[in-house]
């Protein structure tokens, strides 16, 4: 079983790594810092989100970052020139977002913007240690050198939202 997990692991950091590769901008191995993965790994969640009720993701999608922007400019790496989703930084209304990440600087704050997003339809993330076990959906913690994926299904299903088998099996998934 344990092997299992290591490889299942391993599979999330190569996928990761793949996904920044195979983006424009991302050319060599040093510019892979730990945003930078979650950078690309925020953009592409979107398109392993079932939206509620079977209805097709919004177009575009605007990925909000709420609090301190901890992405740097690797937001400004991450290729957007599809035009289905786009960055917003620091957003005064969140109720335009349809996803939101929630940063480590807000930990403090987390379950005021946990409250926020309840009574809007947004997929939340964050980085913040124990986010899903806290009621956040997806969880990006940093283990060791590894960015891996947390998922809170119970969370998720609760406002509709359901994840692609492919993401859930990279994911390590949770149902407190």
């Amino acid at each position: 079983m344990q092997h299992w997990r290591h490889s299942r692991r391993t599979w999330a950091l190569s996928a990761a790594l793949w996904l920044a590769l195979a983006l424009p901008g991302w050319s060599t191995a040093q510019d892979l810092t730990e945003y930078s993965v979650k950078a690309v790994l925020y953009y592409r969640l979107a398109q392993f989100v079932y939206w509620p009720e079977n209805k097709p993701p919004p177009t575009p999608m605007q990925l909000c970052v709420v609090g301190t922007n901890p992405f740097g400019n690797a937001l400004a790496q991450v290729d957007q020139s599809s035009g289905s989703a786009r960055f917003v930084l620091a957003p005064g209304e969140i109720s335009s977002c349809q996803m939101i990440f929630i940063p480590r600087s807000e930990s403090e704050h987390l379950k005021f913007w946990l409250e926020r997003a309840s009574s809007q339809q947004l997929v939340t993330v964050s980085d913040i240690p124990g986010f899903a076990r806290a009621g956040g959906m997806i969880e990006l913690p940093l283990e060791g050198e590894r960015v891996n994926i947390v998922i809170n299904r119970r969370s998720a299903k609760k406002m509709g939202f359901g994840f692609n088998a492919q993401l859930l099996r990279l994911a390590r998934v949770i149902e407190p």
